[in-house]
């Protein structure tokens, strides 16, 4: 491989920083609003770091669906973009917001 070309992967952490219940939009858009409540698989707090040699595969303990909203901005940073971001899943009624670093 070209040298210019050759980029080094960083670790990313993640860090829970915010999760929100949208009650209103469950209550008007749900079949049964009583059973949706704030996300329960992340507390504030969390935090999870993705492996250096693979920063594309999702931390254990991880949800699934969040991973997937947020997989392409972690490989960004691992691939050394920028140094810190936040984002969210795209659940609209109960996001959780994570907070990227890099780790140098």
């Amino acid at each position: 491989m070209n040298e210019q070309y050759a980029m080094t992967n960083r670790q990313v952490k993640i860090t829970v920083v915010k999760k929100i219940f949208n009650k209103d939009l469950a209550d008007k858009y749900t079949y049964d609003p009583s059973a949706w409540h704030e996300c329960d698989h992340f507390n504030v707090g969390d935090v999870f770091i993705t492996d250096i040699d693979r920063p594309w595969d999702m931390p254990e303990g991880f949800c699934g669906w969040a991973w997937a909203d947020i997989q392409k901005l972690v490989y960004g940073i691992a691939r050394d973009g920028q140094p810190c971001f936040v984002t969210c899943c795209t659940d609209g009624y109960r996001p959780v917001f994570f907070q990227l670093e890099k780790i140098v």
